[in-house]
């Protein structure tokens, strides 16, 4: 089992900025990549970026591309999400996930994690 506890949510004006971090604990070593992904009411749940194990690969969906960047503190089991040029449609709860499989495929398909987070909710006002 892994468990993760999200924080940094909270409201922002648009063109501000969040970093939102995901504590992990517990079998911390079988996860091969960590990601982070956000759900807003009515939508389906939206990969936005997600880091590999070692931290050597990362990917972002095109809509946060340039603007959020996903890193990790081995050290602290932690993993960040920084959230520059916030825009409304940011607006959104941020889960951080777990996926233990060691296949790229899915790495931003929610389907594809094991373990979640209880969510950290942004809002970015215009």
């Amino acid at each position: 089992q892994v468990q993760l506890v999200e924080s940094g949510g909270g409201s922002v004006q648009a063109g501000g900025s969040l970093r939102l971090s995901c504590a992990a604990s517990g079998y911390t070593y079988t996860w091969n990549y960590m990601g982070w992904f956000r759900l807003v009411p009515g939508k389906e749940r939206e990969g936005v970026a997600a880091i590999s194990r070692r931290g050597r690969s990362t990917f972002y969906a095109d809509s946060v591309k340039g603007r959020f960047t996903i890193s990790q503190d081995s050290t602290k089991n932690t993993v960040y999400l920084q959230m520059n040029s916030l825009k409304p449609e940011d607006t959104a709860m941020y889960y951080c996930a777990a996926k233990t499989g060691p296949a790229i495929a899915g790495v931003l398909d929610p389907h594809y994690y094991d373990y979640w987070g209880q969510g950290t909710q942004v809002n970015v006002s215009s």
